[in-house]
């Protein structure tokens, strides 16, 4: 049903300085799957510091489910990450960081930040922190963070991070959960034009967490604190009154001992603790970092994520810390001051990678490409994107515009639960299609299956993508609920673990990601990705983004709802509805076709950007009532607006 869209070849002269080129990309991927223990062996002795070998790569079953890597090994995350690279590179930047005001700015070598995670280590033992303890931390896109992270890493506590946007009552949950007994906090964050008062929700959590003993306060804004006598510390006066006896030394880590639990929502609404381990993870995260992104030593790589995601945890701290990376830290927001924020930093920090969701791509798009024309972009060679399927315009206007037609894309699928990038094109190995996350990494073995969990063999098919062979940073359990993480993963495709994805495979054996497989719609009994969906409605040119969901139909069963945001100076009125359901039926085929289209001025969105289609399922089935939590949405009165233009609709 899908027109075949362009297809751009590598560029040879990128590609001949890759770090693997098509024939390379066939020949690793072809070893990675016919003798996967011996590739990853391989891979864990080029790219990591072990303080003693594994007696076994790898022992798995994915009935269990239970999967073990590198068993009996011991090693240090952030002695990889740290200490390994202070002979070469102590005097390269590790982060820099860019803060909310443009032009705040600090940079942090490697020999810096080492001294600042003993520093911090050393204090968490010294106020009673062991390995195996959990530590929450709750902290803006500061240094402080990923020295936080790095520290629990060193001493062998299991960190959980908590984006610091969320209220009071998530951040209490999250605690609970897992039974922190330490938080790591600020004051305040600074978020655009708003000052967020991080300390005061976590009061308001605390009050309900018997578990957490100590607060550690960062000192970020000159904001009045209130502190509780015997509980918080100044982190930085702790840090000061530490004796210097405290000890900083890296714990010796099992393989298979806890890195970090990171919450995800869950379709039963309780967030699930994805628990990652500590040999595979960094592995998987070295590696992925470094092909993907075609890492080479004088790069300077920009993740605009926030540490409070998985994007954070694996590429804006492990994976380009234990490559050795200089790794920009971005506080702020795309849109603050104005919408030429990202390609300011681009130019002042000679930034060479960036990588960024197509949330964020297509916000800037709409602003028009003036702000990104301003700034010298020259310094860039790969460009990248994550967290959902990009549509083709988005891509396009990121390639011609952004890239200005000579950065190759890599847009990258993955999962809170798979810990890295799982399928992604390689940059000097692999053609792009825009939209399409292309081809698996190394040792990735994906399969689609049908309804009924069998395969579905060839190309030119679609169903739901399956893996059926573990890759080392995969989770190993949901903590505490072991049972959950079956059920979730396991139970519904036995001896498979399920993505929970739709997915299609084309003709030429690339993977495109259809969205969430609660997100296919059946409409008449043809099966439909609302990504599929939205990337045409937003073909028309008319709509700057988009959120489709299933509405009952009398005749069809399920009919198509859009919610379009429109781009500025396009009238909501009859003849716009036409081109996009014009459009719609040119890209997919009438069936496709919205049944009902509504104007808003924006879609409920998490603070990560992440569209609450839940909501809109609900508006759209008529439930006003009981569209559910819409507080942790970044702008929850968008809500109402919605409800209110579907009213309306509906009456008239």
């Amino acid at each position: 049903m899908n027109k075949t869209p362009n297809t751009f070849p590598v560029p040879k002269a990128f590609a001949a300085k890759a770090h693997v080129d098509q024939q390379g990309y066939e020949k690793l991927y072809r070893e990675s799957v016919e003798d996967p223990e011996g590739f990853w062996a391989r891979q864990a002795n080029e790219i990591l510091h072990w303080q003693k070998p594994w007696d076994k790569v790898l022992s798995w079953d994915f009935k269990a489910p239970s999967v073990r890597w590198f068993e009996g090994g011991v090693i240090n995350v952030s002695e990889n990450c740290l200490d390994r690279h202070l002979t070469a590179r102590g005097d390269k930047p590790a982060i820099v960081w860019e803060g909310n005001e443009p032009g705040e700015t600090r940079t942090v070598t490697y020999r810096q930040l080492h001294a600042e995670v003993c520093r911090m280590a050393g204090l968490l033992r010294h106020l009673g922190v062991k390995k195996g303890d959990r530590v929450a931390i709750y902290l803006p896109m500061v240094p402080e963070a990923a020295a936080a992270m790095l520290a629990c890493a060193r001493i062998g506590a299991i960190h959980t991070v908590v984006f610091a946007g969320f209220s009071a009552e998530a951040l209490r949950d999250r605690i609970n959960d897992c039974g922190c007994s330490v938080l790591i906090t600020a004051n305040e964050g600074l978020r655009g034009g708003k000052r967020v008062p991080l300390k005061e929700t976590c009061d308001e959590a605390l009050a309900e967490c018997p578990s957490v003993r100590k607060v550690l306060v960062v000192r970020r804004t000159d904001g009045e604190t209130a502190m509780q006598a015997g509980r918080d510390l100044w982190l930085d006066q702790a840090l000061r009154e530490l004796p210097a006896s405290a000890n900083s030394a890296p714990e010796p880590m099992g393989s298979e001992d806890p890195l970090f639990i990171l919450y995800t929502s869950g379709s039963t609404g309780k967030p699930k603790g994805v628990l990652h381990t500590t040999a595979g993870y960094l592995l998987h995260v070295s590696l992925t970092h470094r092909m993907v992104f075609d890492l080479k030593e004088e790069d300077v790589f920009f993740c605009g994520a926030d540490v409070g995601w998985v994007t954070g945890h694996s590429y804006v701290v492990y994976g380009p810390l234990s490559n050795g990376a200089t790794s920009v830290m971005f506080e702020s927001i795309p849109t603050y001051p104005d919408a030429g924020r990202y390609w300011d930093v681009v130019e002042r920090h000679k930034v060479s990678i960036f990588y960024t969701a197509p949330t964020a791509i297509r916000a800037l798009a709409k602003e028009g490409d003036g702000w990104v024309k301003k700034y010298d972009r020259s310094s860039l060679r790969i460009l990248g994107t994550v967290g959902e399927p990009i549509n083709a315009d988005a891509w396009l206007w990121y390639h011609n515009i952004v890239g200005e037609g000579r950065c190759p894309i890599v847009d990258t699928w993955w999962q809170t639960e798979t810990g890295g990038v799982l399928i992604s094109p390689l940059p000097g190995a692999t053609a792009t299609k825009p939209g399409s996350a292309t081809k698996p990494l190394f040792g990735v073995q994906p399969v689609i299956v049908d309804d009924e969990g069998k395969e579905v063999l060839g190309n030119g098919v679609s169903g739901r993508l399956c893996i059926k062979f573990p890759w080392p940073g995969m989770m190993r359990t949901v903590y505490g609920d072991h049972e959950r993480f079956r059920q979730t993963y396991f139970a519904m495709y036995p001896g498979l673990y399920f993505t929970g994805d739709g997915c299609r495979r084309d003709e030429d054996g690339y993977y495109w990601i259809t969205g969430r497989v609660d997100d296919v719609l059946n409409v008449a009994g043809h099966r439909l990705g609302t990504a599929e969906v939205e990337s045409a409605i937003v073909r028309s040119g008319l709509v700057a983004e988009a959120a489709v969901v299933g509405i009952p139909h009398e005749i069809k069963g399920q009919g198509i709802g859009a919610f379009c945001v429109l781009r500025d100076s396009v009238s909501s009125d009859a003849s716009t509805i036409k081109g996009i359901l014009h459009t719609v039926r040119e890209v997919i085929s009438p069936i496709a076709a919205p049944d009902a289209v509504w104007f808003v001025s924006g879609l409920p969105k998490t603070r990560s950007g992440k569209i609450m289609r839940r909501i809109l399922r609900k508006v759209g089935e008529g439930e006003y009532e009981s569209v559910g939590d819409v507080t942790t949405l970044a702008d929850p009165a968008v809500v109402s607006e919605i409800v209110e233009t579907v009213k309306s609709s509906r009456a008239g």
